[in-house]
């Protein structure tokens, strides 16, 4: 344990400092700049988690039971002394671009997997806090560690072109809005073959949303909020951004195509069935 509260700050005012967490930020911003710019992060929407308990020594996990504790709904014994970077509640993606630092908060999982530690600087009571949606991205998070999945990232935005997408009634089931995406680019069978999970329309923020998107997680890189945007999780942000992106696309063109008045054609099954044989060629 840290012994007084100066140490607690300048421990706080280091971890950011990290040369190893370097290249996060750095992609943290570029992301954050690449959401803002596209429209899908207006006002304070978006948010992002990142396991980076890689990151830290043993030695550094004394010092995290010092900073003050706030209690979870549910307990989540998988991620018993985990670290985790998170986008702040209420930060806004156009700001994070430029100055990820204040942005963003490390939380720490306590050892009893009730409760999280922000080790922040508490003088105040101004700390960032974490993302509103954080019993979702725990959820995953917790998920991905016990199938022992190379993702560390869970990513979350208001991607215009999908929430539009959701808004069609032909659209509000998985089997559809797959069987156009698919057929609109070839890249989103090549890159997501599993295609994407898509939930019903559910209240973000609930144990609810976050138990329908743990299942469609288990065979899916990506989910559908119907009406909300869409989730992805990935090795790294850039990754979750690129699966994104890619879903996006595909929406857009569909829309582009029905824009002019007419029905897009897409990719004939026998065309799309020759990319997905490729893929095991």
């Amino acid at each position: 344990m840290i012994g007084n509260l100066d140490n607690l700050l300048n421990f706080t005012n280091d971890l950011f400092q990290r040369k190893e967490l370097k290249p996060v930020l750095a992609q943290v911003a570029g992301v954050a700049q690449y959401l803002w710019d596209r429209g899908w992060a207006e006002r304070n929407a978006g948010n992002f988690s990142i396991n980076v308990t890689g990151f830290f020594q043993e030695k550094d996990f004394g010092h995290f039971a010092s900073f003050p504790f706030f209690p979870l709904s549910k307990e989540y014994p998988g991620l018993v002394r985990t670290i985790f970077l998170v986008s702040g509640t209420g930060t806004r993606m156009r700001d994070m671009a430029h100055r990820p630092a204040e942005n963003l908060c490390f939380v720490y999982i306590s050892d009893s997997g009730s409760a999280f530690h922000i080790l922040g600087d508490h003088r105040e009571g101004d700390c960032v806090k974490p993302t509103s949606e954080l019993v979702t991205h725990l959820a995953i998070q917790q998920q991905l560690l016990q199938k022992k999945s190379p993702e560390k990232v869970v990513l979350h935005a208001h991607v215009t072109e999908l929430i539009a997408l959701t808004q069609l009634a032909q659209f509000k089931s998985e089997e559809a809005v797959n069987s156009l995406l698919w057929s609109m680019h070839p890249e989103t069978m090549l890159f997501l073959p599993d295609g994407v999970g898509f939930v019903p329309y559910t209240l973000a923020r609930t144990e609810h949303i976050a138990a329908s998107t743990l299942g469609k997680l288990k065979n899916h890189k990506a989910v559908l909020w119907e009406k909300h945007g869409c989730l992805a999780v990935g090795i790294t942000l850039p990754d979750a951004f690129d699966t994104i992106d890619i879903l996006a696309k595909s929406a857009k063109i569909y829309l582009l195509g029905k824009a002019t008045g007419m029905e897009p054609e897409g990719l004939t099954p026998e065309q799309l069935k020759e990319i997905r044989e490729s893929l095991s060629g």
